[in-house]
């Protein structure tokens, strides 16, 4: 069986969208096809889930480094792997910068796959940076995207032989994880809000994600729907700040981290999803998809999303939700109350979503597109 080397600095237990679409893919390839090569995780990630590795259906070799990077060494312990284990194809979990291996493992692999996500658009903007971008797609067969903003972005710094061989590959959406009435009734009776009208947002809480305009717009949003809530699911660097922000304002609700099984459930607590986020540093901060959009619609909400980067691709906007500038709060305001106060309309663009995330986003479709980008010849 042809075996496939993946080689990422983002894999659970570390939490991230880029770590849930890796892993993803490797639990989803065929058993047997695949075996994972990656950093070790920090303390805190490994703490809260210390027996992840042992529970995967593959192996996986952790590297003593916090950080894989495109080093002599990691290129031979690379190498020696994809020896020992009898792999002819390597997939790079983001292929900035891990991509600039590849010519020093052609020799072992057959097949070489670069997925970029967002954070690979900003190397197209600083000196540098661009330059070994277009060496990654000179290098590897592939380089992926996510969609059509990525992939103009990126074709700004590859040959016009690499950007003709890009492909698109987007997570899939598992709509039966993903749903109406994954648990939503059990979290809010928890937290305490009822029948409330419920706005969600799950998201790691960076300033990218926009969280703070949330916060900002919701006093707006009390004085035209008084009972709503907003519930903030997640963790991270910005998340102190964030509670800071909250202070004084009337009915945030924040969960803390939250485990992958229970996602679903807190989607499920919302009548609406929001994440109005935001391109920020000149174009280096930018977000790639947004797969909360889609897991959103998936779970039957209608979504706000902010006009940053590739978001917009993951709204049908004006039928499975609206696309809003997330740097200021008064657009989400506006937005939100308007899907509060029509709730008739918030479940049609739900439906809607669900519908489309059913057809257009899923996961047996990004594994067809896997399967042809690391068998061709």
């Amino acid at each position: 069986m042809s075996r496939t080397l993946i080689i990422t600095n983002d894999f659970p237990p570390r939490a991230g969208g880029i770590e849930s679409f890796v892993h993803e893919l490797a639990l989803r390839r065929p058993e047997g096809s695949v075996v994972v090569y990656c950093s070790s995780p920090a303390a805190a990630d490994r703490a809260g889930d210390p027996h992840f590795d042992v529970r995967q259906p593959f192996p996986i070799v952790r590297d003593g480094a916090g950080v894989l990077l495109p080093t002599p060494r990691v290129a031979e312990r690379a190498r020696v792997i994809a020896g020992l284990e009898g792999c002819d194809s390597v997939l790079y979990g983001a292929a900035a910068p891990l991509g600039l291996l590849a010519p020093a493992l052609r020799s072992v692999a057959r097949r070489q796959v670069a997925i970029t996500h967002g954070h690979e658009t900003g190397w197209t903007v600083v000196p540098g940076a661009g330059a070994a971008l277009r060496g990654i797609g000179s290098s590897v067969d592939t380089v992926t995207y996510l969609g059509e903003y990525t992939r103009r972005r990126l074709a700004r710094s590859l040959s016009p032989a690499a950007t003709a061989r890009m492909r698109r590959l987007a997570p899939g959406v598992d709509t039966g994880r993903f749903r109406p009435g994954a648990g939503g009734e059990a979290v809010r009776a928890r937290l305490g809000l009822g029948g409330r009208p419920v706005v969600v947002c799950v998201s790691r809480m960076v300033p990218r994600k926009g969280q703070d305009t949330l916060i900002r717009a919701w006093p707006r949003v009390l004085k035209d729907v008084p009972d709503a809530a907003l519930l903030l699911v997640g963790d991270g660097p910005y998340a102190s700040r964030l509670r800071s922000a909250a202070e004084g304002v009337e009915s945030v609700y924040f969960t803390g981290p939250v485990r992958a099984e229970e996602l679903p459930a807190h989607y499920d607590a919302g009548d609406v999803f929001a994440m109005p986020c935001r391109t920020r540093r000149g174009g280096l901060d930018v977000e790639g998809l947004g797969m909360v959009y889609l897991e959103a619609s998936a779970t039957g909400l209608p979504v706000v999303a902010g006009a940053s980067g590739g978001a917009p691709d993951a709204v049908l906007e004006g039928e499975t939700g609206h696309v809003v500038d997330g740097s200021l709060p008064g657009p989400t305001a506006r937005a939100l109350i308007r899907l509060l106060k029509d709730p008739d309309r918030a479940t049609l663009m739900g439906a809607r979503g669900r519908e489309w995330v059913g057809r257009e986003w899923t996961w047996d479709r990004t594994l067809d597109r896997l399967e042809s980008l690391l068998s061709d010849s």
